[in-house]
């Protein structure tokens, strides 16, 4: 069945009728304290204050100005100071609906009740200590019973991280050094051939492919020779690969005896509980999941083959805070949700509801030059000039809208009717604002 959250402005939210946990009865209060965030009229702004203490003015690269709306003068909004359902307010009070749903990591909705409690609890009960928590042993067993390819379970915080031990377990594994990867796999030296301050020796053993070009893909295969560690890839790049492309990779690679990687860090618990792999009937060796595993709390995970899982013990993949309770809680919860209702299939048709909203919204204004693509639970707008996104994405802010800069607005089960009503409304003023700055240029 189609299921759908539904969240209400403020705190209170509708309980399912089928309750994950089933804890608490009758509604349930998600209080966030909004005062302490208050900003002079004469103080610097926040973004302007980002900037002289933070390097890049955001510790997460696609949440710098620049990165938000094209520019760093950009005068869009750039801190939040509450985030309910797919609600948000900035520093200043001006509240928005939310397509963004914080870079794919949150689809059931923000604060939501369920998950929050189990995160508080956890807490309440000492989030760390010299012990591993038994929370991940519990989360373990859930990941393996839905995930194809989970023999096995290891633990990180970061999407990044996931991979590079991925990566690691695959080196490992097999004894050979180079990776053939279609994607982006995060900021790690590994992966990073464009970046500065990345070793050329490490640059070397990484090769880019082509995505979804099996001439591509055998090409490098055939150039790594009997050195090829893994093949890495990102199974959606704004769509989905062609299935000979993806099975041609399965079979490189068990042809090759390397490790097959998906980076399902996006895909997980969206296209479907256990990613494109479940989606798509394509079983790859080890996959990466984050994001909306644990609905915006900091937890990933390298999942995979028994075996290959194993070499984690002749190599070192450690971090103080893998097991940290709170995101282990998260998880759980959101587990129970998947068990409760089929959420990625709500995810999609409340995706394919923005997208008509969004299609409405560009017809009803008559602008040109912008058309809306990908897919329904994480789709984009395409636009022939920058600059004109840019400041759309501008104007939407200022009609209540948040949109992602490229690729990708994200369905969520907050995002109800209202929401969807005001998203377009937002969008359709936006664009006719946009229309006539342009004619009267």
């Amino acid at each position: 069945m189609v299921f759908r959250r539904f969240f209400e402005r403020g705190s209170k939210t509708e309980q399912p009728q089928t309750t994950p946990n089933d804890t608490v009865e009758g509604e349930v209060e998600v209080e966030i304290d909004a005062a302490e965030a208050e900003v002079e009229p004469d103080h610097p702004s926040w973004g302007t204050r980002a900037r002289n203490v933070l390097p890049t003015g955001a510790s997460t690269g696609s949440k710098r100005v620049e990165a938000l709306y094209g520019s760093p003068d950009s005068a869009g909004p750039t801190h939040y100071q509450t985030s309910v359902g797919c609600r948000v307010a900035d520093v200043d009070g001006n509240e928005y609906f939310d397509c963004t749903m914080a870079l794919g990591s949150v689809a059931l909705g923000y604060s939501e009740p369920n998950v929050t409690r189990a995160a508080v609890d956890a807490i309440a009960q000492g989030s760390i200590s010299a012990l591993s928590n038994f929370r991940e042993v519990d989360l373990a067993e859930r990941l393996v019973g839905v995930i194809p390819c989970a023999d096995k379970v290891q633990f990180l915080k970061t999407g990044a991280e996931a991979m590079a031990a991925a990566v690691r377990l695959a080196r490992t594994y097999t004894a050979r050094d180079i990776v053939v990867g279609s994607g982006y796999f995060g900021w790690l030296d590994w992966c990073a051939d464009d970046a500065e301050g990345v070793p050329s020796a490490t640059k070397a053993l990484f090769r880019r492919v082509v995505y979804d070009d099996i001439a591509s893909l055998e090409a490098a295969v055939s150039d790594a020779g009997a050195n090829l560690a893994a093949i890495v890839i990102e199974p959606v790049v704004e769509r989905l690969p062609s299935k000979e492309w993806i099975t041609r990779a399965r079979e490189l690679a068990t042809e090759s005896g390397a490790v097959l990687v998906f980076d399902e860090i996006k895909t997980g618990f969206r296209l479907a509980t256990g990613g494109y792999q479940q989606y798509a009937d394509v079983v790859p060796d080890l996959a990466a999941f984050g994001k909306a595993m644990a609905n915006g709390y900091p937890l990933a995970a390298v999942v995979g083959d028994r075996d290959v899982m194993d070499a984690a013990r002749r190599t070192w993949i450690s971090s103080t805070l893998a097991s940290e309770a709170s995101a282990l809680a998260a998880a759980t919860a959101v587990l129970a949700w998947h068990d409760s209702a089929d959420i990625c299939d709500s995810l999609w048709s409340i995706g394919a509801d923005m997208r008509r909203s969004m299609t409405a919204a560009i017809d009803a204004s008559g602008i040109g030059g912008v058309t809306v693509d990908g897919l329904d639970p994480m789709w984009l707008m395409r636009w022939d000039d920058p600059a004109r996104e840019g400041r759309f994405l501008e104007l939407a802010a200022i009609n209540g809208v948040l949109f992602k800069r490229g690729a990708y607005n994200f369905s969520a089960l907050a995002h109800d009717e209202e929401a969807l009503q005001a998203i377009e409304a937002g969008a359709s003023a936006a664009f006719v604002e946009l229309r006539d700055e342009e004619a009267h240029r």
